[in-house]
């Protein structure tokens, strides 16, 4: 093996962008591309032995984005190999060693090099501080920046070929956006930044906070996460708050401990779909799409989709709130609704529509309303019935005002679902109710519960 390819394989690189294929044949050669990069797939097999090699590689893949495993290059596959990622492979047997590297001290220092044009010098550096303090609050590491000489983490932003041989090289925009070394003599932890991408300290385009923690997470030994909701997962997503999850956390004391005076609390674990004891925060149809949201996460549910796709909130709308209490959507305005605490957003298809949020009072409930539960909206009436507590309001859409009688008690007008309700959604003439780990069929038409399930059901669980 040729130092390059050793080097090839010890290089942790953030987020590689891959034009999508248009016909087989380009499928093919853009996922051996990506086989060959992050699963080790041998280049110059032939026949059926390249046939099997082939399958063997993209179910390795599957089972670590957790897809369905196939073998198969299907839609969902590809999509997935599709998105802006690391460049380090996958599965850590693949590196130059199995071996798990870590600093001898806990102790260590940075140099930053040079500084990228795109953003103003005290704006990279605080998020170069920011990323490091991260890392240190959860372990008794402690970083040092030096001005001059080596330093343990040399941090530097460089185009194209950049001294660490043509398999390190960057690829100009939209491609590779970073690359860090694990903790060894010499280049180990060097971190380098693509000068070629747009550098920002906020979600307009690539957040230099949040690719440097993940870079420095390489840097101090870190591997990737199969977690989709951690920051060492391999897909750069924007998130905001503190950015690691339970997983992360866990890596990093492995190496290193725990920070024996501070304890910080780190993101929860993406959910499991088919936990038997999983909820929802809340549900909604979106343009004949449904969307479950969960903690930070949601999956999205499409008729031509096999499997739900996962992601972060913040990753698809990073002006919403990180977490969802009640969403509905009204078709007619191609509106989705959604409530957190006592204020609401509205959505246009994906966009967020201007002029929100805006307080849920102004749809007239009482001031003692702290926050929606749940919400649906019955095309059939023209009526949004919002769940609160144990009452449930009724607003008519077209006069934009709260129906008289209200509130009254959700036992009394859904018996046999309970008092509460987590989340609800409306399908041709019936009601799902969702509350803990339950799913209630509810009859509009003959007001009675027709089936009760498990929530994860919708999940196809």
């Amino acid at each position: 093996m040729t130092m390059t390819a050793l080097l090839f394989l010890v290089m942790v690189a953030h987020c590689i962008a891959m034009p999508m294929p248009t016909d087989k044949t380009d499928k093919r050669l853009q996922a051996e591309k990506y086989l060959r990069r992050f699963y080790n797939l041998p280049i110059g097999l032939g026949g059926r032995t390249s046939s099997d090699v082939m399958q063997t590689k993209i179910k390795e893949m599957q089972t670590f984005f957790n897809l369905k495993v196939t073998g198969n290059l299907n839609a969902e596959t590809l999509d997935t190999m599709m998105l802006p990622r690391c460049g380090v492979p996958d599965v850590r047997q693949y590196s130059l060693t199995s071996e798990k590297r870590k600093w001898p001290t806990t102790n260590v220092t940075y140099r930053i090099e040079n500084y990228t044009p795109d953003m103003k010098k005290a704006d990279v550096e605080k998020s170069i501080h920011r990323a490091f303090k991260v890392w240190a609050s959860v372990t008794p590491l402690t970083f040092k920046r030096l001005h001059e000489g080596i330093a343990d983490i040399m941090i530097s932003f460089a185009s194209l070929e950049h001294g660490d041989g043509y398999y390190n090289r960057f690829d100009g925009p939209g491609g590779i956006l970073a690359h860090a070394y694990e903790p060894q003599i010499g280049i180990g932890g060097d971190t380098h930044f693509d000068e070629d991408e747009n550098w920002t300290k906020d979600s307009s385009d690539y957040n230099l906070f949040l690719v440097a923690t993940h870079e420095f997470g390489h840097a101090l030994g870190l591997s990737h996460s199969s977690e989709p909701g951690a920051l060492m997962s391999p897909h750069y997503t924007y998130t905001t708050g503190f950015p690691l999850a339970e997983d992360d956390v866990a890596g990093i004391q492995e190496l290193y401990g725990p920070n024996p005076k501070i304890k910080v609390k780190p993101k929860p674990d993406a959910p499991k779909k088919c936990d038997p004891m999983l909820s929802f925060d809340a549900i909604t149809e979106l343009r004949g799409e449904t969307i479950l949201f969960k903690d930070r996460f949601y999956w999205r549910l499409h008729p031509q989709m096999p499997e739900p796709e996962m992601a972060l909130i913040k990753s698809t709308w990073p002006d919403l709130p990180k977490k969802v209490d009640a969403a509905y959507e009204n078709a007619e305005k191609d509106r989705v609704f959604i409530f957190s605490g006592n204020k609401m957003w509205a959505l246009s298809g994906y966009d967020l529509v201007e002029g929100y949020p805006q307080y849920i009072h102004k749809l007239g409930l009482p001031k003692t309303v702290r926050k929606i539960d749940a919400a649906v909206h019955i095309a059939d009436t023209g009526k949004t019935l919002l769940f609160a507590d144990k009452q449930y309001w009724s607003y008519d859409e077209k006069s934009n005002t709260m129906d008289s009688d209200f509130p009254r008690a959700i036992e009394s007008d859904f018996p046999g679902i309970g008092r509460e309700v987590d989340a609800v959604v409306y399908y041709y003439g019936y009601l799902y109710f969702f509350h803990n780990n339950m799913k209630f069929e509810y009859s509009y038409r003959s007001r009675k519960v027709l089936r009760i399930l498990t929530a994860n059901s919708i999940l196809n669980c």
